[in-house]
């Protein structure tokens, strides 16, 4: 197996995978609980980011990409994630859960990484990091980083395949950088799961406070994202957006806004589907972008031939 990225067999293994359970797994159950962590501990992939050969680019390819307006960002979300996830993991006292929630650390601060070797090879400037402390209330951290991830992660994988698609990203960039994008999926779905376990497990006297803290945490979340549309720089709310997101109308400048959507369902499907069909999926940002489509004009103009197929040939392997 290569370090950088897995073989054909492997790949396909990583991207289907199916419980060896119970036929039927009741929500909040331990069979539940075995088969989130599972899910999310036995489709690691083992890329080291030190080993990656990142492809030389052609000078209007290599100008693309350093002109996006989102390194930064993308870098400090991803360190303030860890930090926030393997804050919360570090309290727990189920093993399997903590295992978990490490390894979800563990790639978040990959990505890191990778992030920070790809703006190095490209000779990408950005602002010096801040500092990451710990966050005073983990599960709160843990939960905002999760929620967030099921806005973002939706539109990024729309986002990225429309990327590929028109060929602003090369095709050997689309290929070493897809791991990362795939490993969201992973994140979502089990942090969907476990947001369903942990809600049945917990005492229901406990659970309309819990409702609040999950209200306010999306309040803050749109409140964020509107403050990101408006400008904000990552001095301050804006820094907690992904990085594909944020460049949203550099990306897709050929794809109006119905398209766009259309395709953020198409791969949000596609990435989640070959994992158990048990297994919970994210419904509200899917739910709201196909109720949004219901108001939106079809495109008149005819969409732009794909220049490589790179995600669904993985699916195919």
């Amino acid at each position: 197996m290569s370090d950088t990225l897995t073989d054909v067999a492997e790949d396909r293994t990583l991207r289907h995978w199916t419980f060896r359970g119970p036929a039927r797994v009741k929500i909040g159950s331990e069979a539940h609980k075995q088969m989130f962590c599972r899910m999310l501990l036995e489709t690691h992939n083992p890329y080291k980011p030190a080993v990656i050969e990142w492809p030389e680019l052609p000078p209007d390819a290599l100008e693309r990409l350093c002109s996006l307006p989102i390194w930064d960002i993308a870098v400090q979300t991803e360190g303030r994630a860890s930090i926030a996830v393997h804050t919360y993991a570090a309290q727990l006292s189920d093993p399997l859960l903590r295992e978990a929630i490490t390894m979800d650390g563990d790639e978040e601060a990959r990505h890191k990484h990778v992030l920070s070797k790809l703006i190095a090879a490209y000779g990408i400037d950005i602002a010096p990091e801040p500092p990451y402390p710990a966050p005073r209330d983990a599960e709160w951290e843990w939960m905002r980083t999760g929620y967030s991830e099921c806005i973002d992660s939706f539109f990024a994988f729309g986002l990225f395949r429309s990327a590929q698609q028109s060929g602003f990203f090369p095709e050997a960039l689309v290929e070493t950088f897809e791991p990362v994008i795939q490993e969201e999926a992973r994140h979502i779905l089990f942090f969907i799961n476990w947001v369903a376990w942990y809600r049945r497990t917990m005492p229901i006297w406990r659970r309309p406070w819990h409702a609040l803290r999950v209200a306010a945490i999306w309040v803050v979340l749109v409140w964020q994202r509107l403050a990101i549309a408006k400008g904000i720089d990552a001095q301050g709310v804006a820094h907690d957006s992904n990085f594909l997101p944020a460049s949203s109308g550099v990306i897709s400048e050929a794809m109006n806004t119905r398209d766009l959507f259309a395709l953020c369902l198409a791969e949000n499907e596609r990435r989640m589907s070959g994992y158990d069909a048990r297994l919970l999926r994210p419904r509200l940002v899917p739910t709201l972008a196909r109720f949004a489509l219901r108001f939106m004009k079809p495109s008149r103009r005819k969409p732009a031939p794909a220049k490589g197929d790179a995600g669904h040939d993985m699916d195919r392997r």
